[in-house]
């Protein structure tokens, strides 16, 4: 049976490569309500897709559709002006060399860290204990291992395993589905009391006789199978065990975590059956695209919609994300759906994740606990054209549509307003709202080829709940260069770009209004992620560089960043060869004030290798941190984990009672943080 259940939607920003458009106040209601500031679509037969470059804020709105009918009337027609002789692709080029590939894998691989308040313990952490490395303080990020100072949580291969620091011994394990999917798919969680929500990424679920036939168009949707991310509430207390699961239909964007409340981020597409090339002799294009034209144009609303269905306790049920929790921006593809789903992770069972669906495209996420911001760009549908012509982007397509969501309370999200800035965004680094102003940083402009024009911007936007307003902007930023990292610490920003040499910018925003470059310290590399230590000091972790802008292998810088205006490092880690996750993923971040110390994942790739047949080795590089530099204190390593299933190369490090723990994918070991010998070794 389909459950369809109501949400009104809210005012939406004008897109404007000129600059900044906001949105008006309206929306989806916290208590599902129907607001009357609400805009329903009365045309069920829009016009196709433009973008508008002159409209006053206030006539633009987020709206909900009028109906099934109009709602299913304007995704055919905007999705018909993306399809191409091959399916969905980016910018309607209709070409395979022209695909839409993910945007997030063109972005840098940078990342900065928690707040400089944030630097006695993570976020709800108490004083013994580290947490994962998050973006902001009391707002959780999912990770492969969790801690509360009373256990430590690990998921890898489908298995959920639990250890009790105190005693270094596992003390449960579960394995989470005998689906080999889940297994090898990619799974972190969130950690709250006695329950752990597994989010295991793009699972798909054949089930037995069921088969999509091979003529193209939309199967009947009881020949359709939901493939998508699964949810897996998991009780810790005793024995661990499955208490709920949840799959909905697309891809896991991101999650967060404020208190017992967990936040999912889902991206999906329309599916839909395109006929597909697998002949010899050249291909007809035209009758390919009138082909899939008409494929879209008959397409049925249940092929955008996204389905889910939850179980607990030996009881199921299926519904599907209804047209009135759908909205739509002014523009948009219809070729993805962005679903913000909320689940009490202290109740019974998931449920069905109160869905707040909105015809666009979700790339990032950022939330400081009272609010959520949802990004969304356009990127992966003209980048691969844009690359293999060595054409400069149009600024109206090279824009970032930031939605702004109520999250204070525990129910469901309440959109508030949207704006659209120039540019792209590194990653969720590049967004920070502290004292009632947003600030971002984008990179606009071509960045490839041989002679690259771009350059980049941080502006600053006041948050009043209502509206975003700019209220400054600093442009210019790496003339010819691309963002790698992003560090905003109150009232300051930190920006790191990269082609040939390292710019670290230091930007005053203490004066929403007069945001300005103070300093700029140019050196050979580049910072992919940034941490602020106290007492005017920064840390960078990146590679280091030739004059030529080759990488030369991993590096840890320390910043004298105390006078704002003149930017210093102090203290340079080389390592050869090596890379760290830590430069494009912040979790696998560790820094412990107590005593000044530093773990980072570590691999080498040398020319001959641990073992002089090019083996990869490795370990978790420790360094003590002074203010004058860094001393090596050692490697911590999982050789006794190397086996032919597994690596024993280290992904995460975590503090427990002044123990330093490692995870890797075939141990998790206990070292003594200040000699770093070892106290015990669990195999997984």
């Amino acid at each position: 049976m389909t459950r369809e259940r109501g949400t009104r939607s809210a005012d939406r920003a004008s897109r404007s490569g000129a600059g900044v458009r906001t949105a008006l106040v309206a929306g989806l209601a916290l208590t599902g309500t129907l607001l009357t500031g609400c805009t329903s679509d009365p045309d069920p037969t829009p016009t196709p897709p433009q973008r508008d470059t002159g409209v006053p804020a206030s006539g633009l709105r987020l709206v909900s559709f009028d109906s099934c009918a109009s709602a299913l009337a304007g995704l055919r027609s905007a999705a018909r002006a993306y399809v191409g002789p091959y399916g969905f692709v980016g910018g309607g080029w209709g070409r395979p060399e022209f695909q839409a590939t993910d945007g997030g894998a063109q972005r840098a691989a940078g990342a900065d860290a928690a707040a400089a308040r944030e630097n006695a313990a993570a976020p709800g952490a108490g004083p013994g204990y580290s947490g994962t490395n998050t973006h902001e303080a009391g707002v959780d990020e999912p990770d492969l291992v969790k801690t509360d100072g009373r256990r430590i949580v690990t998921v890898d291969r489908g298995t959920l395993r639990v250890v009790d620091p105190a005693s270094r011994r596992l003390t449960g394990t579960l394995k989470l589905d005998a689906d080999p999917n889940v297994g090898w798919a990619e799974s972190n969680l969130l950690l709250h009391g006695d329950r752990a929500l597994v989010l295991v990424r793009d699972h798909g679920v054949v089930e037995q006789g069921v088969a999509r036939r091979p003529a193209p168009g939309v199967p009947p949707i009881d020949e359709q199978v939901i493939v998508g991310p699964r949810l897996i509430l998991v009780d810790l207390a005793g024995a661990p065990k499955v208490v709920g699961n949840y799959r909905i239909d697309g891809s896991l964007v991101d999650a967060r975590q404020v208190g017992g409340t967990a936040r999912v981020v889902v991206r999906s597409g329309p599916r839909l059956d395109f006929p597909l090339n697998k002949g010899e002799g050249p291909v007809n294009e035209k009758k390919n695209l009138a082909a899939n034209r008409k494929i879209v144009d008959q397409a049925p609303i249940d092929a955008w919609l996204p389905r889910y269905q939850t179980s607990s306790g030996g009881q199921s049920s299926t519904g599907r994300v209804g047209c009135d929790r759908l909205s739509r921006p002014a523009v948009y593809s219809g070729t993805s759906l962005v679903t913000l789903l909320s689940f009490d992770l202290g109740a019974a069972a998931l449920g069905d994740g109160d869905p707040v669906t909105v015809a666009a495209d979700g790339d990032t996420v950022y939330s400081n606990g009272p609010r959520l911001y949802l990004a969304s760009d356009q990127r992966w549908r003209v980048l691969p054209a844009l690359t293999a012509a060595d054409r400069a982007p149009d600024p109206k397509d090279e824009q970032t549509d930031i939605y702004q969501f109520d999250t204070s309370g525990p129910g469901r999200p309440r959109y508030v307003t949207a704006a659209t800035l120039p540019g792209w965004l590194v990653n969720q680094y590049a967004i920070s709202e502290w004292d009632g102003h947003l600030r971002v940083a984008t990179t606009s402009g071509r960045t490839w080829g041989q002679n690259p024009k771009s350059s980049s911007a941080v502006y600053v936007l006041r948050a009043d709940g209502r509206t975003l307003t700019e209220t400054g902007r600093v442009t210019g930023l790496g003339k010819g260069e691309r963002i790698y990292s992003v560090r905003f610490a109150e009232g300051i920003g930190y920006v790191v770009t990269f082609r040939q040499t390292d710019p670290l910018y230091t930007v005053d925003l203490r004066d929403p209004g007069k945001p300005k470059v103070t300093g700029e310290l140019k050196i050979t590399g580049y910072s992919s992620y940034l941490h602020p230590v106290g007492n005017g000091r920064l840390i960078g972790v990146g590679q280091e560089a030739d004059r030529q802008g080759r990488t030369e292998g991993s590096q840890v810088s320390l910043f004298d960043v105390s006078d704002l205006a003149k930017p210093t490092r102090i203290a340079q880690h080389h390592v050869r060869y090596g890379h760290s996750e830590a430069e494009f993923d912040p979790h696998a971040f560790l820094y412990w004030p107590a005593t000044n110390t530093l773990v980072v994942p570590l691999t080498t790739y040398g020319p001959t290798g641990i073992d002089g047949k090019g083996t990869p080795g490795g370990g978790a590089l420790v360094l003590r941190v002074a203010d004058g530099g860094f001393t090596e204190a050692g490697l911590v390593e999982h050789a006794e984990a190397r086996t032919a299933e597994t690596s024993g190369m280290i992904r995460r490090s975590l503090v427990v009672d002044g123990v330093l723990w490692t995870v890797s994918d075939g141990a998790i070991k206990a070292t003594d943080l200040g000699t770093l010998g070892t106290l015990g070794v669990i195999r997984i």
